[in-house]
């Protein structure tokens, strides 16, 4: 049961924190969650599930905020979105072992952090149309890896958008919150077919959760300017590239 978890009050003091700060660039924030609960020591077969359930509402309420602020692409989303889907939910009831997969993701987001800093220069580009082959292998790549390890996959979408310069900082946050939307719902539905079963309790967690959401994609997609996401984007990859490589 997830309240009788020793230090849970600490928990629910964090999370939507945790919750604030991804849904602030569009982000459901799995990736967040599962380091979250791995440092509580939440069941193993607990941790997946949740993380799910979490980005399903949270990246629910980004994609409301960034599409009523106007920021939403959707034939950048569909390029995506199309393939994505059926494979999440492929990888979602796949039980082997993704420790290598992780740290090798855990690295290659160091990278992207660097070139989305402008490390190694073109901090003005042009926003680039994306070609169907490019999203659809993209999308299948992605969903797939996103339901083997439990998350929606905006974690590497987005800076996979700036990168090829397919949209600016929010247009990638519109886009990547429905993507995070969808491949989390295929993902649980993988595990309620798998026999899965949600606990009660875990709404609860979703209730303190999308209070943080709610703060941070209101302020991300109406209040704050493209350079303050992409830093605080930068932050939340960061994050994730350590639990990647770390966890």
């Amino acid at each position: 049961m997830i309240f009788e978890i020793e230090n849970i009050g600490l928990f629910l003091l964090i999370l939507p924190f945790v919750a604030m700060l991804y849904a602030s660039v569009g982000h459901g924030g799995a990736s967040g969650y599962l380091a979250l609960m791995a440092l509580f020591s939440f069941a193993p077969e607990l941790m997946k599930p949740t993380a799910l359930l979490l980005n399903l509402f949270v990246a629910g309420i980004a994609f409301y905020h960034y599409h009523k602020s106007g920021f939403f692409n959707k034939k950048l989303f569909f390029s995506f979105a199309l393939s994505s889907v059926p494979l999440a939910f492929a990888g979602s009831m796949l039980e082997i072992e993704a420790g290598l997969y992780k740290k090798i993701l855990g690295v290659l987001l160091l990278f992207a952090i660097l070139k989305m800093l402008h490390f190694f220069g073109n901090k003005n580009y042009k926003i680039k149309e994306i070609r169907l082959w490019q999203g659809l292998l993209l999308g299948s790549f992605i969903g797939f890896f996103a339901g083997l390890i439990g998350i929606g996959g905006g974690i590497i979408l987005t800076p996979i958008i700036i990168l090829f310069h397919w949209g600016n900082m929010k247009e990638a946050a519109a886009v990547s919150a429905l993507f995070i939307w969808v491949n989390s719902a295929a993902g649980l539905l993988g595990h309620l077919s798998g026999g899965f079963e949600i606990n009660i309790e875990s709404f609860l967690l979703v209730i303190v959760a999308m209070i943080g959401g709610f703060i941070g994609s209101f302020y991300g997609s109406k209040r704050w300017n493209n350079s303050v996401l992409r830093y605080i984007l930068a932050v939340v990859l960061v994050l994730a590239s350590i639990k990647l490589i770390l966890v």
